[in-house]
């Protein structure tokens, strides 16, 4: 685990395995990493919002919970956005078959139970 994490902030090593890439693939790694970073954003945001400005919903502390599940999950989307940008570049520099990552399908549940659940809060404060 802390090779990969040493491997994150260490350029050289990057680019001391395989052999150097067309730079459009690594430019569209690049591109992808961002988005994941925007992603990881939006939930930051999205968790600070909810602590902020929901009201106090009729489950105890349920506007506490969606705030902290929202950061971690954003904290959670960035370190893996790193890793997966790693560990793609480095296929890339060896020719490697690109790996593979449940992640996103694993992003899209959370975020349609975090949905579900806010519609169900929601629902339950407009029923009284």
């Amino acid at each position: 685990m802390w090779e990969a994490i040493r491997r994150w902030f260490d350029p050289r090593e990057m680019r001391s395995v395989g052999s150097r890439p067309d730079y459009r693939f690594s430019l569209a790694n690049e591109r992808t990493f961002l988005a994941w970073l925007r992603t990881g954003l939006a939930l930051i945001a999205g968790g600070l919002a909810a602590a902020q400005f929901l009201p106090p919903l009729p489950v105890a502390h349920l506007r506490e919970v969606i705030a902290v599940a929202l950061l971690l999950l954003g904290a959670a989307v960035a370190v893996r956005a790193v890793d997966h940008w790693a560990r793609t570049e480095r296929a890339i520099r060896l020719g490697e078959e690109l790996p593979a990552s449940r992640f996103p399908a694993v992003l899209a549940l959370a975020v349609a139970a975090g949905a579900l659940l806010l519609v169900i809060a929601v629902l339950a404060r407009a029923l009284g």
